[in-house]
């Protein structure tokens, strides 16, 4: 990822939003590609074209814990999407202006393609981008707290207890409650991994320093994400990037969109039909 993209880290850390119109979802084979994700979005828009509706305007919340999807008018909560369940994303070839995600579902394990519509291609480039280093940030997280937590194993084995100053410095200032809540991602009402401790709000205490996170309670709870996790991460090239389907080229156009600009709709595009937009 560019350079300036690590000033965005503290923004990311609190959600950074975007304004979309959810185009649709249909069931993939695999959990990333090019290819796959191109003839996912082709079905997906001639679903939408053949349905002659008009597009549903949703706020996309990107943050290390994952995707929020709401609906922009009644703010209805429509998906909470686990950064870890996120396989692939992209800024389609043939449609420009749409962004597309691949996730695992929580419920049934199914591989599902998200398709959104944007104002303009940069923005969809700019929403991949985001997601892209969000699951960077996630990773980062999640990796110094299982370094911790094998540091304190490693003291109790050797005998120096939980309560040695050495077993309990963090590997990184934030890693033990910021993950501790990482991994509390899925919805509390359909998953039994969730501790009603943890709010399931996205809010700014998540990535602070909190007292009240007991990280040995918060990791026994979540062994099933934390393990889903390390496969989806060891079976990656390079385990810190998520695979997206953006060239250099794209990169670097995305850059030249300010994140204030991001959600300013384009005065030409902004009003048009949506069926002429895709």
């Amino acid at each position: 990822l560019p350079e300036n993209w690590t000033d965005t880290r503290e923004t990311l850390l609190e959600g950074m939003l975007f304004s979309l119109k959810y185009m649709g979802m249909t069931l993939v084979e695999q959990p990333k590609g090019e290819e796959l994700s191109a003839a996912a979005v082709k079905r997906i828009v001639a679903t939408a074209k053949a349905s002659g509706k008009k597009l549903q305007k949703v706020t996309l919340k990107v943050s290390p814990r994952g995707i929020v999807l709401n609906d922009s008018g009644t703010n209805e909560l429509i998906e909470n999407v686990s950064i870890y369940r996120i396989s692939y994303c992209t800024a389609d070839k043939i449609h420009d202006k749409v962004f597309a995600y691949i996730a695992q579902n929580q419920l049934n394990e199914n591989l599902e393609c998200h398709a959104f519509l944007c104002t303009k291609r940069k923005m969809a480039q700019a929403v991949t981008l985001t997601v892209a280093q969000a699951f960077k940030i996630a990773f980062e997280l999640w990796q110094a707290a299982k370094e911790e937590k094998e540091k304190r194993e490693r003291s109790m084995l050797e005998g120096e207890g939980p309560s040695s100053p050495s077993s309990e410095a963090p590997v990184h200032p934030d890693a033990s409650a910021a993950t501790g809540n990482l991994l509390d991602l899925e919805d509390p009402a359909k998953s039994p991994l969730t501790s009603s401790a943890n709010s399931p709000h996205l809010d700014n205490s998540m990535f602070g320093p909190s007292s009240s996170v007991n990280n040995n309670v918060v990791w026994e709870m979540d062994d099933g994400l934390d393990e889903a996790f390390s496969r989806l991460a060891q079976s990656r090239t390079n385990p810190h990037v998520l695979d997206t389907g953006l060239t250099a080229q794209d990169i670097q156009s995305a850059e030249t969109l300010s994140p204030v600009d991001w959600n300013k709709i384009d005065p030409t595009t902004g009003e048009k039909d949506d069926l002429f937009m895709f």
